[in-house]
């Protein structure tokens, strides 16, 4: 990729106004924190992208209002990869190649986290959007996660459906390495539950939206309760489901959870589960959402979701991490302010880092989805 190119989409960012001023510094800023993001903005996964994106934007800039970090603003930088991996690394590859950018936010899916684990070393990446638990178990030094990981969601899910009393548990997943590794956790806890699977489906792949022969096969064993392992196309798999007469309870992953899939959804998710590894964008309980709430209103956005408040809540950890750094931030100054992160209270979410630790969060919550498409939990 041309640094051109790399530049121009710098430059486009396509949220909004607030996170284009975002992006451009002003003549008076004699320096500036400069930290960028890669993620899909064109593709099937442009909800949960952008949706990251905003939330960081909200955050920094209501941070740039007050003042900046240390004096100085904070510009967050964006190129759309479209969900590809080698599209992916080349972004990451041409900011890691700029000296003046600190830190890589919120990179999204599991081959793109991956790609860019194996070629970027230099500087931060924080809070990669994917819970794969393989790809933490040799994670490099340089990069901190935030969510927890998708084993602990499906142990959370098994656990929550076996309270409500439902043992004939099934399972969809895509038959790609994300979905083989979620469904070897299923196993696990299934095992540990004292259960053995009800049915097992799967999908061609995460992007696939051949769905309906996985829909007839949990249709026609017809288990209490499902995990679907599926991303942008559950709203298809539920669609199916319900067109074929299933009328098992759905519990989706996190990454079934986004703003798009929920309205695609419509009347049909209502009382969908969800685990969830943020709390919940509607729940006022939580501090953390109300500063995010009130964060993205001076945004002029009140769309809230998952994503967003998950970009929020990764943009809140590094800006920590920033301030402790100290003006003179460099970026082994930043790996090393996030490392001293052992104890960080959001308000209704804990981060804590340390030596040889880089797993921030094991938060994990489960909700449903009501009769306006709000989570509920």
């Amino acid at each position: 990729m041309s640094r051109t190119l790399l530049r121009r989409r710098e430059l486009l960012t396509t949220i909004g106004g607030a996170a284009a001023t975002l992006a451009i510094p002003t003549l008076a800023q004699t320096r500036s924190i400069r930290l960028a993001s890669t993620f899909d903005n064109s593709g099937v996964e442009k909800a949960n992208g952008s949706g990251c994106f905003k939330g960081a934007t909200a955050y920094f800039n209501a941070i740039n209002k007050a003042g900046g970090i240390n004096g100085m603003k904070v510009e967050l930088l964006m190129a759309d990869d479209q969900f590809k991996p080698d599209i992916a690394k080349a972004n990451a590859q041409a900011f890691e190649a700029d000296k003046t950018i600190l830190a890589l936010l919120t990179p999204l899916g599991t081959r793109q986290t991956a790609a860019i684990m194996e070629s970027v070393t230099s500087m931060a990446i924080i809070g990669p959007n994917t819970g794969t638990a393989a790809l933490r178990k040799n994670s490099p030094p340089n990069v901190f996660w935030v969510r927890a990981s998708y084993d602990q969601e499906v142990d959370k899910l098994i656990r929550t459906a076996v309270t409500l009393s439902s043992t004939r548990i099934g399972i969809v997943y895509p038959n790609d390495p994300l979905g083989k590794g979620v469904f070897a956790a299923f196993e696990r806890s299934m095992a540990a539950a004292q259960l053995k699977p009800a049915v097992i489906a799967t999908t061609p792949g995460t992007t696939s939206t051949e769905v309906e022969p996985a829909a007839m096969a949990i249709v026609k064993e017809s288990p209490q309760a499902v995990i679907m392992v599926l991303a942008g196309v559950a709203p298809l798999f539920v669609r199916a489901f319900r067109k074929l007469g299933g009328s098992s309870t759905l519990y989706g992953l996190s990454i079934s959870a986004s703003a798009s899939n929920i309205e695609a959804l419509g009347s049909l998710g209502r009382g969908l589960g969800f685990s969830l590894v943020m709390p919940s964008p509607f729940a006022p309980k939580y501090e953390i959402v109300r500063r995010y709430q009130t964060d993205m209103t001076a945004s002029g956005w009140t769309d809230y979701s998952l994503p967003t408040l998950e970009g929020y809540i990764n943009a809140r950890i590094v800006a920590e991490a920033l301030r402790r750094a100290g003006a003179n931030v460099t970026r082994e100054s930043l790996i090393a302010s996030l490392e001293r992160i052992e104890s960080l209270d959001l308000g209704g979410m804990r981060i804590g880092y340390g030596i040889g630790n880089r797993i921030g969060s094991n938060f994990v919550d489960v909700a449903v989805l009501g009769t306006d498409g709000r989570i509920l939990s």
